[in-house]
């Protein structure tokens, strides 16, 4: 069966990451669980301690639903759910089941008048999948515990030697390892009509595709590397039950032989795009290096080695798997990049208008567009007030819908390549080329004066999309704070002509 590289729509899309504990929460009364600790809506997470996954704020997909208005008028059309399936956790990475939804969130019920509310707006949906592990709670694990001659036995590795008995990813009893040697095992995650895969993939579910939680972990233990078979039966499913999926990794490493074009469509792009992007622009030195795996505090480079390092990432990887990959700035799992910078509005503004200019699907998470902060990732899980919007940065808010709108509709963001035009210290510029228009984007990451020449690419400027007003082949860009311009390019001899 012919497929595509990678399903079109992706191309003119943003989607809006929802953690939907913290999204928004609906007057719906909802079972509290035994494990969870209340939290009232406006209080702040209370970080890293023992009740770091068990702070419960009420955040529900009926909430979701009623702030659908707020998501279309952003410009959005695509929702990114963390995990939606009953849990012992806040965060629902340790799923109980992957059959329904958490009552909490409203069950089932409630994702299927989200869905049915989301299409009417032309918004997809995007789910959050563990195929790396399940949670202790699940009845898998209570099955395979009980009857060790259960099929259910062989979907885990088991290790006499800790308590627990089998084997957790990262040693956490709380997280089962997935053991993809078991043939029932696949069936039942991707292979079978009724896996959990295909499921939630029917109209009557809803979801527009998969992001697989750590899926270079998929599959592999020890001398056990089932990760491509995994990866690609995965994919195969979803090209067979819903070919216009999208199929979206999370890897911490480096990803290039996970995108060959059998397996996952693209990654989340931490290594060529977020990772060089906070250390071209963070102003915080007590954001350490954790997320980027590193023992000391985030690096700092300048404009030149961004460009290396964004050009080298890109180069190791297929360019179809490069526009189906996630740009994001920041996410669950990270510090907020108003935090990143030091509270500093221009600069944020101008690593969002790089990520919405940038080749990729571009992922906002919920709250950054009003500035909401977070020093980690579950400090950065910070609920929306949205009974008192005096806090919200509106004019920040506005300027993103502009970004939104033209990354959405401009066929050069859409459909684009990606040449360096400028690179210094403090700024770049570059073109994203198609055939029907070429768009110039300029970024600095400071207050600025710059000159660009455009007419060595034989290129005048035609109109101005965003930030400074400018006509011909000769710009200079003098701004006192960091800044962001896209322009409309074209050709200097038809424009003479």
């Amino acid at each position: 069966m012919a497929v595509p590289a990678y399903p079109q729509w992706i191309k003119s899309s943003v989607f809006y990451q929802i953690f939907p504990d913290r999204f928004a929460k609906s007057k719906d009364s909802h079972p509290i669980p035994e494990w969870a600790e209340q939290r009232e809506w406006n209080e702040l997470p209370r970080g890293r301690s023992k009740y770091t996954g068990r702070e419960l704020y009420g955040g529900d997909l009926k909430g979701v639903e009623q702030h659908l208005d707020y998501v279309s008028d952003l410009g959005v059309n695509g929702i990114y759910f963390t995990p939606f399936f009953p849990a012992r956790s806040n965060h629902r990475y340790d799923a109980s089941s992957f059959d329904h939804v958490d009552p909490i969130l409203g069950g089932n019920k409630a994702m299927f008048s989200l869905v049915t509310a989301a299409n009417k707006r032309k918004i997809r949906l995007l789910g959050d999948l563990t195929s790396n592990h399940c949670g202790a709670g699940h009845p898998w694990l209570a099955k395979a515990i009980k009857d060790k001659k259960s099929k259910e036995r062989g979907y885990f590795y088991w290790d006499k030697s800790v308590k627990h008995g089998y084997v957790g990813w990262w040693d956490l009893a709380s997280l089962p390892k997935l053991n993809f040697n078991s043939s029932a095992l696949r069936k039942a995650m991707y292979e079978g009509k009724n896996s959990i895969v295909k499921k939630w993939l029917t109209p009557k579910y809803g979801m527009s595709g998969w992001r697989i939680d750590v899926g270079n972990m998929t599959g592999r233990l020890g001398a056990d590397d089932l990760h491509d078979e995994v990866m690609h039966g995965i994919r195969k499913s979803m090209d067979e039950s819903k070919p216009d999926a999208w199929l979206v990794a999370e890897n911490g490493d480096f990803i290039a032989s996970d995108l060959n074009g059998l397996g996952w469509h693209g990654a989340m792009n931490y290594q060529g795009f977020m990772r060089p992007v906070w250390n071209w622009v963070n102003k915080n030195s007590s954001i350490g290096g954790g997320f980027q795996g590193l023992p000391f505090a985030m690096p700092k480079i300048n404009g030149r080695q961004l460009v290396e390092s964004m050009s080298q990432f890109s180069a190791a990887i297929p360019w179809r798997s490069l526009v189906a990959s996630m740009v994001l700035l920041d996410s669950h799992d990270t510090a907020r990049m108003r935090t990143v910078v030091l509270g500093d509005k221009a600069v944020h503004l101008s690593a969002m208008a790089l990520m919405l200019s940038y080749p990729g699907v571009p992922s906002i998470f919920a709250g950054d567009e009003i500035g909401l902060e977070g020093a980690w990732g579950e400090d950065g899980r910070r609920t929306i007030n949205w009974e008192d919007r005096s806090a919200w940065d509106h004019e920040f808010l506005a300027e993103i819908k502009q970004l939104v709108e033209i990354r959405r509709h401009r066929d050069g963001l859409i459909n684009g390549g990606l040449r360096w035009l400028a690179i210094e210290d403090d700024y770049v510029a570059y073109l994203r080329e198609s055939r029907k228009e070429s768009i110039l984007v300029f970024i600095s990451r400071k207050e600025i004066t710059a000159a660009l020449d455009l007419k060595p690419y034989g290129y005048a400027i035609k109109e101005t999309l965003y930030g400074q007003s400018a006509q011909g082949s000769k710009v200079v860009i003098d701004s006192k704070t960091a800044t962001q311009a896209v322009w409309v390019v074209e050709s200097s001899q038809k424009r003479m002509g």
